[in-house]
């Protein structure tokens, strides 16, 4: 009731402080997130939804575990030039921090086989809670063919066999992510790439 009072000037000037206040709270808010990001553990988890050519492929181990209609889809995708794979890497976040963690944005670069696959940009706010783990899905969507030129069509195939986990070879699988996290109306990436890795395949 007493605000309403106020000369406009001492009311505009209220406003404006309590404005100041709040924006200093949010500051002070994303810069604790952004130290606590720092101190966060990443771990690629596993590699789910696997699938070639549109095919299904999570849980098959070799090419002849593919039905004469998977392998007929999988070739006449691969005789016009082009082999997709798309998987959704799951990453696992872990804040031991007594307070909240959070990233507005994540570039990414995968490499697979010390081979860099594809890159790209998790354009969406991630909140990791105090003392928890949260789970982060990144989508991937890749073309063998243009990633491993010169390969043949059984190389590729095997290639990606190997990725679901179930091939004869270990395959090794990294992303490099560079974190970003707003402060105030600015962005500020993480110092340097993280790099987080976790094998997968036979033992």
């Amino acid at each position: 009731m007493k605000i309403l009072n106020l000369p406009s000037n001492k009311l505009l000037l209220s406003l404006i402080l309590i404005m100041v206040l709040f924006s200093a709270c949010s500051v002070l808010q994303q810069t604790s997130e952004i130290a606590a990001l720092t101190k966060c553990e990443f771990r690629i988890e596993s590699a789910r939804n696997i699938k070639l050519a549109g095919v299904n492929i999570q849980d098959k181990s070799s090419l002849s575990e593919l039905t004469m209609m998977e392998m007929a889809k999988i070739g006449s995708v691969l005789a016009g030039g082009t082999l997709p794979l798309t998987f959704d890497l799951n990453i696992q976040v872990k804040n031991p921090n007594p307070g909240l963690a959070a990233m507005n944005k994540l570039d990414w670069i995968l490499i697979i086989d010390d081979i860099e696959m594809t890159r790209g940009v998790l354009n969406q706010r991630v909140e990791i809670p105090a003392n928890a783990i949260t789970s982060l899905p990144v989508a991937m969507s890749l073309d063998l063919m243009k990633s491993l030129s010169g390969k043949s069509g059984d190389a590729l195939i095997n290639f990606a066999l190997n990725l679901a986990g179930t091939g004869s070879r270990p395959t090794r699988i990294k992303l490099k992510a560079k974190p970003t996290i707003m402060i105030g109306t600015k962005p500020i990436e993480y110092p340097g790439y993280i790099t987080i890795k976790q094998e997968f395949g036979a033992q």
